[in-house]
């Protein structure tokens, strides 16, 4: 974005203003969506993954807990396989960083199936209702935390074989 002062339009000069809020909300939604077509482009990339952990203390420990579950090579290999593989998310989450964390008050959810609650297997849970999500070529995981009232979101993407051969083959 480049402000020259050629334009036609009055100058933005408060941060409260409809059209600085307007110019705001253009910019951040361009942004949200040329972050994840980096992602959809990725090498080999076969699923987008939305991680969503609501519920922290704070937006630290959020982001802690999205990117621990986003990084781990565990849970997205298990996402190529269609795994609803719920032991590596959940492990994830444990290994995050964040002290304290009652895993007792921990939801978790594929998509609109609660898979977790209170930080164990959902009684309810059936694996083909996990099956049926981890298919999909766009899941959402979703985290409540049960510690407050702060959120963050990721995006990431599985790791399937034709990563592994593009960058094992792959050389500067």
């Amino acid at each position: 974005v480049m402000a020259t002062g050629k334009a036609s339009l009055p100058a933005i000069t408060s941060t409260e203003s409809p059209a600085y809020i307007a110019l705001r909300d253009a910019v951040v939604a361009l942004s949200q969506k040329l972050a994840q077509l980096i992602i959809r482009d990725g090498e080999g990339a076969t699923k987008f993954m939305t991680i969503q952990v609501e519920g922290g203390a704070n937006v630290d420990e959020c982001r802690k807990i999205a990117y621990s579950i986003g990084h781990s090579p565990l849970v997205k290999t298990a996402f190529y396989a269609s795994d609803p593989n719920l032991g590596r998310i959940l492990a994830a989450i444990g290994y995050a960083g964040v002290d304290d964390l009652d895993v007792g008050k921990i939801d978790l959810y594929l998509d609109d199936v609660l898979v977790a609650k209170a930080g164990g297997r959902n009684a309810d849970y059936r694996e083909e209702d996990g099956q049926r999500v981890m298919k999909q070529s766009e899941i959402l995981v979703r985290v409540v935390l049960g510690r407050g009232a702060a959120a963050a979101t990721i995006w990431t993407c599985d790791l399937s074989h034709d990563y592994v051969s593009i960058n094992a083959d792959y050389r500067s």
